[in-house]
């Protein structure tokens, strides 16, 4: 039966693929068409993307949702997306692409992120007054001004993602004060961006290039344009949701929008963010954040860098004759893994994995930090690997949870969304090894119904996104710790807590080394 219109379409662009969601004014999803673009990594801790295939995949995946769904695209009452953050675009003067999106995971700008860090400037304290991630904004575009003096020098324009993806939708230059807040060290409590802080670090030049029209998440950015209309298969002059961040909007699509709840974001990587409504500046986290979510409100963030894209590469590169049996049962590669990992006792008998892959987001904040797998012996097989993968990675997880109740943040209740939330035992194996329960709402993409409750607001349907998400996400299930286990795992938390400080100076020394090699 098909459900009543209008219709809003939520677009969620991951670091492999795009999601187009349709969804009904309550928050029914109707339908989830993904296609995927590629991801090359040039150099070792590179990570670069091409706009148009991004902007293919979308057109694609969005006139698919429009036909298998069979609903009027009349109907479709507003566009709202989410993009990764910290992915960067250079653009001339006419919005077109100067060189690859250097995307959100690509590390390369470290050295350009220590230089910062050593400034000391004020505005450190929002990435906890330590280390900078070489993942965010100026450290990328600073790399670009040193390295690539020719892109920096024609690029008129500089955003992120989301920035491009609006203006191709609307043809308005905007920012979300969503990445702003998050990765760009602006604060609309101190007068937005810090002349000082980008003098001091050498982009004295890089404001002027931001877009200069900064809007909350829901706020109309513009009217979808007749091109972009006709190839996506919808109506121009449909309003255009300002979106933000895939893991803040995703917020919204958990209802997570006041203190007392934790969004936990997996994918590829796994962001934990929770809001407060105090601001809160500490050594190990990021933030807290001026409104990045809502007005009058700040967050708090902690993220691992690899996560799921650790598990992938695992599938990937070492699981044949895995992949083969479940070809042959006709269930997924992840489900023969899964079964394999039940049977492993609990801490892998021994094994420890450190899921640096592409250096630690929180707390280190360090871009040279790598994987590390260490407590082997001959008895171990490829279940006992993959369960270690999943164990290390919620050792990781914890080590960040400790690191919020260390500085007077409790995390209580964790709503979880994302790909990895299908495996039952790792979300089992992540709530006994941190004892908190774990909440799963119906909706299996948060961000695609994330950004449908920002178009819902865009199109008038909602007043804002709190009353937004408070209509449109329902809870689905509910994961209790075994209290036992929680105690057993405290120890293989411990050794995996201490295996960096004791390793640092090796993976450093080695991700220097690759970093300077030529043949």
């Amino acid at each position: 039966m098909t459900q009543a219109p209008p219709y809003l379409m939520g677009v969620d662009f991951g670091t492999e693929s795009v999601r187009v969601g349709l969804f009904t004014s309550d928050g029914a999803p109707v339908i989830l068409c993904a296609e995927s673009y590629p991801l090359h990594h040039p150099q070792p801790g590179w990570a670069e993307q091409l706009p148009d295939t991004w902007w293919a995949a979308f057109v694609k995946a969005a006139r698919r949702a429009i036909q298998e769904s069979a609903i009027d695209p009349r109907n479709v009452a507003a566009i709202g997306a989410d993009c990764t953050s910290c992915t960067v675009v250079f653009m001339d003067e006419q919005f077109r692409p100067l060189r690859p999106a250097i995307i959100w995971m690509d590390v390369r700008a470290a050295e350009q992120a220590g230089r910062i860090a050593q400034s000391g400037h004020p505005m450190l304290r929002y990435n906890g007054f330590g280390n900078v991630s070489a993942e965010w904004m100026p450290c990328k575009a600073l790399w670009v001004k040193e390295n690539e003096p020719h892109v920096y020098q024609r690029a008129a324009h500089i955003g992120e993602f989301i920035d491009w993806l609006t203006h191709r939708l609307t043809g308005q230059w905007t920012a979300s004060i969503n990445n702003a807040s998050i990765r760009w060290y602006y604060d609309r409590h101190e007068g937005g961006w810090s002349p000082s802080f980008y003098e001091t670090i050498g982009l004295a030049d890089l404001i002027e290039r931001f877009p200069q029209r900064v809007l909350d998440m829901g706020q109309v950015a513009g009217a979808l344009l007749p091109g972009p209309a006709a190839e996506l298969g919808l109506p121009a002059g449909i309003p255009v949701a300002q979106g933000g961040a895939d893991a803040y909007v995703a917020m919204f699509g958990l209802n997570v929008v006041s203190p007392g709840k934790l969004a936990f974001i997996t994918g590829s990587s796994h962001l934990m963010l929770g809001q407060t409504d105090r601001p809160l500046h500490a050594q190990g986290i990021f933030g807290a954040f001026t409104d990045a979510l809502l007005p009058g409100q700040y967050t708090l963030e902690g993220g691992q860098v690899s996560t799921g894209s650790v598990v992938k590469w695992f599938k990937d590169h070492f699981c044949e004759a895995e992949a083969a049996l479940a070809r042959a049962r006709g269930v997924d590669t992840y489900t023969v893994l899964n079964e394999m990992a039940a049977q492993i006792p609990l801490g892998s008998e021994g094994l420890i994995v450190l899921d640096y892959f592409q250096g630690n987001r929180t707390p280190y904040v360090d871009s040279l930090a790598r994987g590390i797998v260490w407590g082997l012996s001959l008895k171990h097989t490829t279940g006992h690997l993959f369960r270690a993968i999943l164990e290390g990675i919620a050792y990781g997880s914890e080590h960040i949870f400790r690191t919020f109740r260390q500085h007077g943040y409790n995390v209580q209740e964790i709503v979880a969304a994302g790909g990895p939330t299908r495996s039952r035992l790792w979300m089992q194996i992540h709530a006994d090894v941190s004892g908190v329960p774990i909440i799963l709402t119906q909706s299996p993409d948060a961000p695609a119904l994330g950004s449908a409750i920002l178009a819902a607001v865009a199109a008038g349907l909602y007043p804002d996104p709190s009353t937004a998400a408070g209509q449109m996400v329902r809870v689905a299930a509910r994961i209790e710790p075994d209290t036992q286990r929680h105690a057993a795992y405290q120890f293989y938390v411990d050794q995996y807590i201490a295996t960096y400080p004791r390793l640092k100076e090796l993976m450093h020394a080695m991700a220097l080394h690759q970093a300077r090699r030529t043949d």
